[in-house]
């Protein structure tokens, strides 16, 4: 199983824990990074991460992000594919880097897309390509299997 988790789940750690969805969705991303360390699922990475990861303006953050390049199978660079299915979904509203981001995803072979942010998810819950899950829709989905 591949999975694709974008900049804003990379971060959902570093958000304030005071409200209790947040912090749910922060022990099943950290639940999710255990299952990628064990091999149990795989990584996609792209550059999109590398760019919008470059741009934190915290150090801590910042570095700690990038490490889970390394543990990531295939690392996706910009190509004309990409492009093309991220200008589609920008015709669906989505903002242009998360465009990117689903697009990167889905070049990688990824069957499921971690975010958490709420308005992709609405957006693209209808995708018959990628799942768009948060994290703890995904941890409910693999505790199944």
């Amino acid at each position: 199983m591949r999975i694709y988790l974008d900049n804003c789940c990379f971060n959902r750690p570093f958000d304030s824990q005071t409200n209790i969805r947040v912090k749910l969705e922060t022990d099943a991303k950290l639940y999710v990074q255990s299952l990628i360390k064990i091999k149990k699922i795989e990584l996609a990475w792209s550059y999109i991460l590398d760019f919008e990861n470059a741009a934190n303006p915290f150090f801590e953050r910042k570095s700690t992000i990038e490490k889970w390049k390394h543990l990531s199978i295939i690392d996706i660079v910009e190509n004309d594919v990409v492009l093309s299915r991220a200008n589609d979904f920008a015709q669906l509203g989505i903002k242009a880097k998360d465009a990117l981001h689903v697009a990167c995803a889905m070049e990688t072979g990824c069957e499921y897309f971690l975010t958490t942010d709420y308005f992709l998810q609405k957006r693209l819950q209808n995708n018959s390509d990628i799942k768009i899950l948060n994290p703890i829709e995904f941890i409910k989905i693999i505790e199944e299997l």
